[in-house]
Parts: C-alpha cells; structure tokens; sequence
C-alpha cells in the first residue's frame, strides 16, 4: 500500500510539473511576443526547448517558473510591447545607482525602466549556485524582447559569497558565462540593505530568506 501511495505521490508531480511547464510556455509567449508578432515555429521550439530542458527541479527553481507564469498571465496588452522613441519614464524603485560588480562604477538602474526585471541576489558557494547558468540562458534568449536580469551577489545567507568584487566577477564569466548585468556586493536585508531592495521590501515584496531568491517586475515596475 505505501508503495501504491508512493508510486501515485511521485506520479501526481511530474503530471503538476507538465502542467507548469506548458503554461509557462504558452504564457511567456504572451509576454514577449506581441499579439501581432507570432513567433514563428523554430522561436516556438526554442522556446519551448528552454523551459523543458532538463534540470534539478529545486524549490526555488519551481518557484521561479511559477513566478514567471503569473507575470505573464497578467495579460500585457499590445501597447506595453510597442518599441517607442523616448524611454520610459523612470519609476521609483529604480531610482537609485549601485555599483557595477566589474569595476564598482555607479550604474543608474533607472536605465532599466521599461522592462521586465529579474531581481537575484547571488552568491558563488551556495548550492543553487549553478542557476546562473539557467539565468543566463534565459536573459539572452528574452533580453531583445525587454527581459532583464539583475545579480546582486550578496554575503547575507551562510557567508556564502566571501571574495571581493572582482574576483566574484571573474567567477561569474569564467564559469558560468554570465553576461546579464551584476552588481557589487551589498545587503539584501538587514539594517545595511541596499537601497534598491529596500525600496523593494518596502512596496511589499517578499524578504530573500536564501540565496539565489526571485524578484520579479513588470515592465511597470509592479512586482509579483
């Protein structure tokens, strides 16, 4: 009988887990192809190619598709895919520079208004630390159609990042081939909280309780 269960249980989560998957499928197509824009059956595959590629399926990776599912069931309209001429206007969580990771020079990340933000902190010895492959793939695969990826490396959770920023950089590059935008070490919470995510936290996101956790905006800095 418990094997009976056991067997049921196991087969209950990949069947959940396909589902997932398909609707993220469908729904991401919403959110980065305009309604006038279908993408054409080799966009499909390689879409539908990344989501289902294989993967150690953890919490927060679970969590991350559910994430991205939800955003884009909110159903962006053609209007919030129109490419204009002037740049959006900057709202306020963005309002604050940060230092690069590379060269600790201050990045404005109102440069980042108008699109579809992924917020992670990250740090190089943790056991999620092989996400950044995933992340990366995803930021080039979506970044022409307004996705972008945000490191923070952070030593917040188990004094997992240690080094400095250059050589967390270097890291990054060497290993992983990280090209999405990183940031230099900071609090993520805390009393020493950098101010981006503080303006975070204060609007009502969820605190990072582990590395490697997912904020994610809309291209109206609206966060789910």
């Amino acid at each position: 009988m418990i094997k009976k269960n056991l067997f049921r249980a196991k087969k209950f989560n990949i069947q959940t887990l396909k589902f997932t998957v398909f609707l993220l499928f469908f729904q991401l197509r919403r959110l980065f192809f305009p309604r006038h824009d279908k993408p054409t059956v080799l966009v499909q595959y390689e879409l539908h190619r990344l989501v289902t590629a294989p993967t150690k399926m953890t919490k927060q990776y679970t969590r991350l598709l559910l994430s991205l599912t939800l955003l884009a069931g909110l159903g962006f309209g053609t209007q919030a895919y129109a490419q204009t001429s002037s740049p959006a206007a900057c709202p306020a969580t963005l309002n604050y520079s940060i230092a690069r990771l590379q060269d600790e020079v201050p990045q404005n990340l109102c440069q980042y208004a108008g699109k579809v933000i992924l917020a992670v902190n990250t740090a190089s010895y943790c056991g999620f630390t092989s996400q950044y492959e995933g992340l990366e793939q995803l930021y080039a695969k979506y970044k022409d159609r307004g996705l972008v990826v945000l490191g923070f490396a952070s030593n917040d959770f188990g004094q997992q990042e240690p080094g400095a920023n250059k050589e967390i950089a270097e890291f990054c590059h060497n290993t992983y081939g990280v090209k999405f935008p990183m940031f230099a070490k900071s609090s993520v919470i805390g009393p020493n909280i950098n101010p981006f995510y503080k303006s975070l936290m204060a609007n009502g996101a969820t605190t990072p309780k582990w590395n490697f956790h997912k904020i994610l905006l809309d291209r109206i800095c609206k966060f789910v």
